[in-house]
């Protein structure tokens, strides 16, 4: 393989991880309504104790629920992020915030664990975060289970358009100091992956190429680089 076609290859491999989630660096969209209660419940704010938020991957959904982890971490609190794989095992650790991911794939131990979570917060014993790919009543989930998911407050995370994922990366782009040219950013939406975070690394990998080769984050450059996956 040609030096530059390594060299291009191993860009690809060594693209920069998305940013650490925090509500600072989600995108809201048409969420502002969803990201001001999470916000609350992370703080401890308000009379909810437990949130259930749902949407398709790459919806922000886990970022959201890192983010509030994250937040309530920094005021002191024990907080934990799982995903339905690692819940059965660590339902009973003491958290007083938790958020719990993709819910919709929770073995039945876990839903009965989850089921006995639920009702602890509802007395009193921490908040909660809930996050899946469809409505509570849409799961197939015990009955009982998706009832109590709709105990608290319901939110659809609203996926971002196009439109407002290109404006967040040219407003990225110009934040790091360049104008990104035409077509970039329709070029990344339509051959890398289409969640915002995957994009704004992209973006600031390509710019630290551009850097490199003094060359401009252009189509032919993303184009290249892309071709060498």
């Amino acid at each position: 393989m040609p030096v530059k076609m390594r060299c291009m290859k191993q860009l690809l491999l060594d693209i920069v991880a998305p940013p650490v989630p925090s509500f600072g660096n989600f995108v809201m969209g048409c969420n502002a309504e969803l990201l001001h209660a999470v916000s609350e419940l992370a703080a401890g704010q308000g009379n909810e104790r437990q949130l259930y938020i749902w949407g398709a991957p790459g919806s922000g959904r886990t970022h959201l629920l890192r983010a509030a982890v994250a937040a309530a971490a920094a005021r002191g609190l024990k907080a934990n992020y799982l995903q339905a794989a690692e819940f059965a095992d660590a339902a009973d650790s003491p958290a007083d915030f938790l958020a719990v991911d993709d819910v919709d794939t929770l073995d039945a131990n876990a839903q009965i664990a989850l089921f006995n979570r639920i009702n602890a917060v509802r007395e009193g014993h921490g908040r909660l975060l809930v996050a899946g790919n469809a409505a509570p009543a849409q799961l197939e989930l015990r009955i009982d289970l998706t009832t109590r998911l709709g105990w608290g407050l319901v939110y659809q995370v609203q996926a971002l358009t196009d439109a407002e994922k290109v404006q967040a990366l040219t407003t990225h782009a110009a934040g790091r100091g360049f104008d990104l040219q035409p077509g970039v950013a329709d070029y990344l939406l339509r051959h890398w992956r289409r969640d915002l975070p995957s994009l704004l690394a992209a973006l600031e990998t390509l710019d630290h190429y551009s850097l490199a080769t003094k060359r401009p984050v252009t189509v032919p450059l993303l184009r290249e680089v892309l071709r060498a996956e």
